[in-house]
């Protein structure tokens, strides 16, 4: 399975710069995820590395071959669509075996492959089944074995999950990373759902108007937001203005309207002065709440709504005229009440200080 290498690959549609120089790696094995909001660019790199589209400027490789005009049908990549794209009139097995076909494989390799891809999927009893028998999870596996039955270089996935409801999402989340796993497949998947690529990715790319505002494992892009973007497209955040007071190093802090924080620069190479502006970045689920005040981190407020979800209670905290989101994990029963007053706290760690 190769290593998909963009380098500074710029697209544009008419006056619209889909695409911005970006520059990416995927390496050999991974389940890399793009995400981003609607109109970022993240379809249109993937479509780029299928192949049907060609850009103005930039390349594609896989491994050391430049890939860049090659047509889709020659790079020998496996392509999920969100709509499945199967044949309504045709057999489960029929459609399966359409690639194999259409690249004259023996018959006899065609019906042993095809019955392997289904074996994968867990579909193998539905062979002659008709697609309008089947389930949307069902009609799912079926275009996963359709694009892995050709044993393609690379596996590419648009949105794959959308259509599905929320149950058979989290089944098919871990059926998908299972295959990639099992074949060592190099997967690019792109997806607008947060909790789809924190769940199964190895690494991910946030895109933000064309151009790549971060790359990371999950926990990297979530724990460590580069920018107030990304902070705000994975997960939630809130976002405190506030004024650099000192650094040191890697290490900040910064004066708000609710209290002094100590954290950590969410972007490594943003050295800045005394004084500059500064926003911080904080997880509800980062919060703590206290009777008493903490050394470092620690604001007074009041309680003003609370929603109780069982393993977890969401507050609406009001300190100096800031509204916080608090998350509580196991919720403690005086903590419930609007009214309530108490500290949140923040461990530095979960501190996150950005540009703004």
């Amino acid at each position: 399975m190769p290593t998909i290498t963009v380098e500074n690959l710029t697209k544009k549609f008419g006056e619209v710069t889909a695409l911005d120089r970006v520059n990416l790696r995927v390496q050999k094995g991974e389940l890399f995820f793009l995400l981003g909001p609607s109109g970022c660019g993240k379809t249109t790199l993937l479509r780029h590395i299928a192949g049907f589209y060609t850009p103005e400027e930039g390349r594609i490789l896989f491994d050391d071959d430049d890939v860049t005009s090659v047509p889709p049908h020659k790079r020998n990549t496996g392509m999920m669509f969100q709509s499945y794209a199967l044949w309504p009139h045709m057999t489960v097995a029929k459609n399966v075996a359409f690639g194999l076909e259409e690249r004259r494989v023996p018959r006899a390799e065609i019906k042993k492959r095809v019955a392997r891809a289904l074996s994968d999927v867990r579909m193998e009893a539905y062979a002659d089944r008709k697609i309008a028998q089947l389930s949307g999870g069902q009609q799912q596996r079926i275009a996963l074995a359709r694009a892995l039955v050709i044993r393609p270089r690379c596996l590419l996935l648009d949105e794959p999950l959308s259509n599905l409801d929320a149950k058979l999402r989290l089944e098919m989340r871990s059926e998908i990373r299972r295959i990639c796993k099992e074949f060592g497949l190099t997967a690019i998947y792109v997806t607008h759902d947060q909790k789809e690529a924190l769940s199964i990715s190895d690494r991910m790319a946030i895109l933000e108007n064309g151009r790549i505002a971060q790359v990371g494992t999950p926990e990297q892009v979530y724990r460590r937001p580069r920018t107030q973007v990304v902070a705000d497209f994975i997960g939630e955040s809130n976002f405190l203005n506030g004024k650099i007071l000192s650094t040191d190093g890697a290490i900040g802090t910064v004066e708000t309207p609710v209290g002094i924080f100590s954290g950590t620069f969410g972007d490594p190479d943003w050295k800045p002065q005394k004084d500059a502006p500064a926003v911080l970045c904080i997880r509800p689920e980062s919060w703590a709440l206290r009777e008493e005040a903490a050394p470092r981190n620690s604001i007074p407020g009041e309680i003003r709504d609370s929603v109780y979800l069982g393993e977890v209670a969401q507050y609406r905290f009001v300190a100096a005229g800031a509204d916080l989101k608090v998350f509580e994990l196991n919720p403690h029963l005086a903590f419930r009440e609007p009214g309530h007053k108490c500290h949140a706290v923040a461990d530095p760690g979960d501190v996150v200080i950005l540009q703004p």
